[in-house]
């Protein structure tokens, strides 16, 4: 069932994210406006090299105050494609230089709320270009291994929405190899 959408107001607006007022009517002919978040669109990637580790990240949320290891993501911004984003991320973040990313897996991870949408890559390979040019993004930057990711994640040393959709999706990929 469909909901109609009869217009939508912002609220709150800044370069990050945008609150809406959304007036809505549900198919049973209820109507009313519903608070939607509009988020710039994410990139993020997988980058495994050859002896199948894949580079992550040691960082700090101070929004939830949660450590976890994450991959390397950003925002896409309005003059590059999702798959620039994710490439400029990783060099920006790791100071490695990923080979052709290409794309893994699209999602939306709390559609109900938000539009935010989740454009992850995969790079076979990177090289090492010198220290990362963002230097609040993380702690410790380190190639982990595939067959230790399940275990990261079981014990919730990963929990961000983004790095689990490309870890879960690529370990499905290595089982069907």
């Amino acid at each position: 069932m469909q909901w109609t959408v009869h217009g939508e107001r912002q609220i709150y607006t800044n370069p990050w994210v945008n609150l809406c007022l959304v007036d809505v009517e549900q198919p049973d002919g209820a109507r009313w406006e519903y608070h939607v978040v509009r988020l710039r669109h994410l990139a993020v990637t997988v980058v495994v090299n050859d002896r199948r580790e894949v580079l992550m990240m040691w960082r700090h949320r101070f929004v939830t105050d949660s450590w976890a290891w994450e991959l390397p993501m950003g925002l896409v911004e309005a003059d590059e494609s999702p798959a620039e984003a994710a490439a400029r991320e990783v060099l920006e973040e790791t100071g490695w230089q990923p080979e052709a990313v290409k794309p893994l897996v699209y999602a939306e991870p709390a559609n109900g709320i938000t539009d935010s949408q989740h454009h992850i890559f995969r790079a076979d390979g990177a090289n090492y270009v010198g220290p990362p040019t963002e230097k609040n993004e993380s702690d410790r930057i380190e190639w982990i291994p595939i067959d230790q990711i399940r275990g990261m994640i079981d014990r919730r040393e990963v929990i961000s929405s983004g790095s689990l959709v490309g870890l879960l999706y690529l370990l499905m990929d290595e089982a069907g190899r």
